[in-house]
């Protein structure tokens, strides 16, 4: 038993102890909530998603404009960014040997190092015009059909695809995968051609069941499509393979027979509609006004080549209770690094996800140096964001860099916050299930502008060239 002096001794000594302990631990030393990590890429190209020295978040005083971060204000939980592994995609990373093919898929689907996370990957179902020709899981010779699927099979994609999806569910196993159509089987379509032409309503049930033996076929290869969207640009007849699907015929067609066949056959895979433009909102709200086809419906699809991506948000005022999806926005072969990082960012990245998107995805993964492969009549001059030339060089281009700034730092299951648009200063904050706070700005304008990022009463003060884009994370 401590006497009473002693005792006494002791909590005198206590606050004083106290005291030191404090002292000795502030000293040079700054908590990690009080210091924001950085990451810019420029329009010159000098910094690419380089990592800059921490800022110090501080209670100082300045007249900077101010991008506050508001974290009581929770909006959309997100699903992820990434790219479309088109079948020309998967073919150029194919002809990597087996250590750089590793190194390149550990780089773009991991979380650890340098690596970028992506997290969201769309396909095609059967060929993309990104592919070196023109195919469906059903073909069959000329007036010849095949009403019950028998001669059904996942053909080239087999070869390819299936290879490379499987390597990267070795990295994420938890990687979302949408599937889209260019064109059905040619012999369902009015025009027997793999261009254009709409599908034939006696084909409905039969191209519902398509999309159902396209589920079990890639789950039985380890590969789970979590949504698919009943056809890519519908309202885009003139690429090679195509389909003209006009919102009544989409509406008809997910409403008495692609919502019911799922549901017969247990399938869960989410029903996205339109998959088009922004300046066709009310494609997607006719379907899903449509009483049959709205319960099938998990959302819709948006592309950025024509209309505002605020479409968005009125397709989501309408229907608050349905998904949106951002799923496809090329860069091109003619166009400039710097004018497609600021587009690119300012509109895909950080517009689709003001505007209630769950994901955001640019075009193709990868292309060899002449933007092959094609079809007759399919792209030539989309970019992917990485050019694999014939000697197995590996450029990464300007699409690495727009999505990287997002799928890096904002993992699946991120909710976005709010945060406000200051003059030039477009940007979007999310909070991770890690608990991190993350901020992606562009500075829209012509010169370098100084701001303020204000977050829990302190701020950090900095500075971004002009048409940069940065990544801040606390």
């Amino acid at each position: 038993m401590i006497n009473i002096n002693k005792k006494l001794q002791i909590l005198l000594l206590l606050p004083l102890i106290a005291v030191q302990i404090k002292c000795g631990s502030s000293k040079n030393v700054v908590s990690n909530s009080d210091k924001a990590e950085s990451w810019i890429t420029t329009t010159d190209e000098t910094s690419k998603l380089k990592k800059q020295e921490d800022l110090v978040f501080n209670s100082e005083i300045n007249s900077n404009q101010t991008i506050e971060i508001d974290p009581s204000q929770k909006f959309q939980t997100i699903e992820g960014f990434g790219f479309s592994l088109t079948g020309g995609s998967a073919q150029a990373i194919m002809k990597l040997d087996k250590t750089r093919k590793e190194a390149l898929l550990q780089e773009l689907f991991s979380r650890k190092g340098d690596a970028i996370g992506l997290s969201y990957l769309r396909i095609s179902i059967g060929a993309s015009d990104l592919n070196e020709k023109v195919f469906s899981y059903d073909d069959m010779p000329e007036g010849q059909t095949d009403l019950k699927l028998e001669h059904f099979n996942l053909g080239p994609d087999l070869n390819d695809v299936i290879p490379v999806l499987q390597d990267i569910l070795k990295i994420n196993p938890k990687i979302k995968i949408m599937g889209s159509p260019w064109s059905p089987p040619v012999w369902m379509k009015d025009n027997g051609s793999s261009k254009g032409g709409s599908l034939q309503p006696k084909y409905y049930e039969v191209y519902a069941q398509y999309f159902v033996k396209y589920i079990q076929a890639m789950k039985s290869h380890g590969i789970i499509i979590d949504a698919i969207t009943p056809q890519n640009e519908p309202l885009h007849p003139g690429n090679n393979p195509s389909l003209l699907m006009l919102a009544e015929q989409q509406a008809d067609f997910v409403g008495n027979h692609l919502g019911p066949a799922f549901k017969a056959a247990g399938i869960k895979t989410k029903i996205i509609v339109y998959d088009h433009n922004c300046n066709k909102p009310e494609y997607p709200l006719t379907i899903l006004r449509d009483s049959k086809a709205n319960p099938f419906v998990a959302g819709s699809a948006f592309h950025l080549y024509e209309g505002d991506i605020s479409a968005l948000s009125t397709v989501h005022n309408e229907f608050p209770d349905k998904d949106l999806y951002f799923t496809e926005q090329y860069t091109g072969s003619k166009s400039s690094f710097e004018n497609d990082l600021k587009w690119s960012v300012k509109n895909v990245v950080i517009g689709s996800m003001r505007n209630w998107s769950k994901n955001a995805l640019s075009w193709g993964l990868a292309n060899d140096e002449y933007y092959k492969p094609f079809t007759p009549g399919g792209c030539s001059t989309c970019k992917g964001a990485l050019m694999i030339d014939q000697n197995q060089n590996i450029k990464r281009e300007v699409g690495y860099y727009i999505i990287g700034h997002a799928s890096k730092f904002v993992p699946e299951g991120s909710v976005r916050i709010g945060s406000n648009v200051s003059g030039n200063l477009y940007n979007v904050a999310f909070k991770t299930p890690q608990g991190k706070i993350v901020l992606i700005v562009e500075n829209d304008g012509a010169s370098a502008e100084t701001f303020n990022i204000k977050y829990n009463q302190k701020q950090i003060a900095t500075t971004l060239n002009a048409g940069a884009a940065a990544t801040y994370v606390w």
